[in-house]
């Protein structure tokens, strides 16, 4: 057989992350157009109950397995998905989905600072300088105009929501292997989607009336949301933190094209610094490679939490 040493560039996982990811820059859209007929809070408790009790159905023979600290782990990773994607769906009230893709994709080199602050391992150059150019792109795309970097309450929203969503990532990374990837992904969905109930009186937030636009985005994004989550929590055993981060910084383009096709319609310097961003969050996860790291390459690649890699465990899933 003739062999040319030729290789897809990417794994399977790698390749289901970029699809997801395309995927997961359509709902932007989607939940801009729903929170116009309902509360954000109630939306996200009906967008991830409808998630968790469809992979309830998909998991149900396995359910009676459930271990202590696999309702950990999916209890802390549904708080994060619930005060990202909540923060998020609060946002997109007032601002447009591109805007808040870009904004949004702040989580990418939020992801490596995260990590030094829990596992003491200091981010390289890169980093620094991808914070600071999505930082300027931020003041770009946000407020041009403004002097005083002022920043609408949509805005804040949706920065804020980028802290959980970074430590969303880095929990699903740190739990990898070491959990049964169904179990979790019911938790993790029921747990976000019980706490946006909460938060609906929390909030001071009305129940809406019945619309067909809500109840239908609900629905078709608690699909994609449990197909969303079961994927990440599949590929991220095999696939990094900082990898899968670099994978999610093409959200903001899928947003933004799909959003421009709506009529979304950015101004070219909010244009630029979305560009920056996105720069930002691919510089942010470059590797200078030293001589020590090359020393190193052929050392089999270490978890989060430093212990050895699990990516070549078999697969648990159900």
């Amino acid at each position: 057989m003739l062999h040319t040493g030729m290789r897809i560039p990417f794994s399977r996982q790698e390749l289901a992350l970029v699809l997801i990811t395309a995927v997961w820059g359509a709902t932007f859209l989607i939940v801009h157009v729903a929170v116009q007929y309902s509360g954000p809070w109630f939306f996200v408790g009906m967008r991830f109950l409808t998630a968790g009790l469809i992979s309830a159905v998909i998991f149900a023979r396995v359910l009676r397995g459930m271990t202590v600290k696999e309702i950990a782990a999916g209890a802390a990773i549904g708080v994060m998905i619930f005060l990202g994607y909540g923060l998020q769906t609060v946002g997109l009230q007032t601002i447009d989905s591109s805007t808040s893709a870009f904004i949004t994709a702040l989580y990418v080199p939020l992801v490596p600072v995260l990590q030094w602050m829990v596992f003491r391992k200091p981010p390289k150059l890169p980093t620094w300088v991808g914070a600071g150019l999505a930082f300027v792109g931020l003041v770009l795309l946000a407020d041009p105009a403004s002097v005083g970097f002022t920043f609408s309450s949509g805005e804040i929203a949706t920065i804020a929501s980028t802290l959980p969503i970074a430590a969303e990532i880095i929990l699903i990374g740190w739990f990898a292997g070491k959990v049964h990837l169904g179990r979790v992904t019911v938790v993790q969905l029921l747990v976000a989607g019980s706490l946006g109930f909460v938060a609906v009186p929390m909030a001071g937030e009305e129940l809406p009336a019945f619309s067909w636009v809500w109840a239908g985005a609900a629905a078709a994004l608690g699909v994609l949301s449990c197909v969303i989550q079961l994927t990440m929590n599949w590929a991220q055993r095999s696939v990094s933190p900082t990898n899968a981060t670099i994978i999610y910084a093409g959200e903001p383009v899928w947003a933004a094209i799909i959003g421009r096709m709506a009529g979304d319609r950015l101004p070219p310097i909010a244009v630029a610094g979305a560009a920056l961003i996105v720069v930002g969050a691919l510089v942010s996860e470059l590797k200078l490679r030293t001589r020590k790291d090359a020393a190193v390459s052929s050392e089999p690649p270490l978890a989060a939490d430093g212990s050895a890699s699990l990516m070549h465990q078999p697969d648990q899933s159900g």
